[in-house]
């Protein structure tokens, strides 16, 4: 029997998608010469020992040069005086952006911190104005729709996978374009995995949102009859319950932050397309002998989406100089 026989599924990886983003980004960066002649500033924040933390840094100055930012890191050996250090950094008008490597605390405490960066520069997209446009399915910051919202980058990132997957159908209207499609993401984080699902759901898909505890149902409803999602609790987590969520899913995605944990491959439905976002990897080889399209890193395409994110900040923060004066 031929390899392809066995493993009929086509790897996707995150640099080809990422590529189209890129030469989008470094395009604009380069438009904005009169406004920004070095380049924005991006500066991020490490409060931790945490070597993936490092890790994502370094390859963040590295992306983010490579595009015609400006990159600077910001260590913090206190965690305590990080609070300061971002409303410092809230305060200098020559930055444009403000990341933080989370986790600092690993607590309620991370939460506040989100809310300590600036709106105006929360390229990461946690700031609750943002998450609750999200949520809401609200995409404009104002009523004329000139001051887009921003969407945190992560999910961000999926949503542009699967549009380039095209997953998303293009004949359909904006907003609706996942509508007949059924999708499982196994992770309900506040900053990954409940955001996306809204994100599916609010675009018109099914969701079934699988966490260690529970399993719920995102949707907005019958003929998308609902402006935003509603989520329905199914039950408790079990195998029977969650192989049945997977049994017709077209997309599954997943983000469980363990070695151990692997995707079961006999759950995916023939031809389905899989996600993989955590640095772990959830699924196993085998997950071409069933899914279509696999897509084990989601890295490069969430900095694209990160940096695509500080190119709209800038560009409202623009719009409303302009209508200011």
């Amino acid at each position: 029997m031929s390899v392809s026989a066995v493993k009929p599924g086509s790897t996707i990886l995150a640099s080809k998608i990422s590529k189209e983003y890129v030469d989008e980004i470094t395009k604009k960066v380069h438009d904005m010469k009169d406004i920004r002649p070095d380049g924005p500033l991006l500066v991020g924040f490490l409060a931790n020992d945490d070597p993936a933390a490092e890790m994502y840094a370094t390859w963040t100055k590295k992306t983010s040069e490579s595009m015609g930012f400006r990159y600077e890191l910001r260590r913090v050996e206190e965690k305590d005086f990080l609070e300061e250090a971002i409303i410092e950094a809230n305060r200098d008008d020559s930055v444009d952006g403000i990341m933080v490597y989370y986790p600092v605390f690993g607590n309620a405490q991370d939460q506040y911190l989100q809310q300590v960066v600036s709106r105006e520069k929360d390229v990461e997209g946690l700031n609750h104005v943002y998450y609750q446009n999200m949520y809401h399915n609200v995409r404009y910051l104002d009523e004329n729709k000139q001051q887009k919202s921003i969407l945190p980058c992560t999910p961000l990132a999926i949503v542009k996978i699967l549009e380039s997957l095209q997953i998303y159908n293009r004949l359909l209207p904006e907003g609706n374009r996942l509508y007949g499609k059924k999708c499982v993401v196994v992770n309900r984080s506040e900053i990954v995995g409940r955001p996306l699902a809204a994100l599916l759901a609010n675009d018109g898909a099914i969701v079934y949102s699988i966490d260690v505890n529970n399993i719920q149902k995102f949707t907005r409803g019958e003929g998308l009859k609902f402006i935003k999602h509603h989520v329905e609790d199914l039950g408790d987590y079990t195998e029977e319950l969650m192989k049945e969520c997977c049994s017709d899913a077209d997309v599954i995605v997943t983000g469980v932050p363990s070695a151990k944990y692997k995707f079961p491959t006999e759950y995916i439905k023939e031809g389905a397309a899989c996600i993989n976002f955590s640095s772990e990897k959830n699924f196993d080889d085998s997950v071409k002998t069933k899914a279509s399209l696999y897509v084990p890193m989601t890295g490069k395409v969430t900095i694209s989406m990160l940096l695509r994110n500080m190119l709209r900040l800038i560009d409202n923060s623009e719009k409303l100089k302009k209508g200011t004066q």
